[in-house]
């Protein structure tokens, strides 16, 4: 095992990590400047108006996007199984 072959892994994970983590995270910034601007201009400050729309888009998300999720994180388990095969052969 290279120095390079654990870079690429880190770089595999981090990637794969990034591309499930960025429309989950950008849901609830997104919701939460649009709930902030309403709140500031109508001057309402209640906490359970930010909480509540943006838990449910979040989950709402992640209920759309899980099986691409999965495809996701099935192919880098694939890629990394086939990685520890040809380390050992080796």
């Amino acid at each position: 095992m290279t120095t390079d072959f654990v870079i690429y892994i880190g770089r595999e994970a981090l990637t794969t990590a990034f591309y499930i983590l960025l429309p989950v995270l950008g849901t609830g910034l997104i919701v939460g400047l649009l709930i902030g601007v309403f709140q500031a201009t109508t001057q309402i400050n209640e906490m359970t108006l930010t909480f509540v729309p943006k838990i449910i888009l979040v989950f709402l998300v992640i209920f759309l996007l899980l099986p691409w999720f999965l495809e996701l994180m099935m192919g880098f388990m694939l890629e990394i199984f086939n990685q520890i095969v040809l380390v050992a052969v080796h």
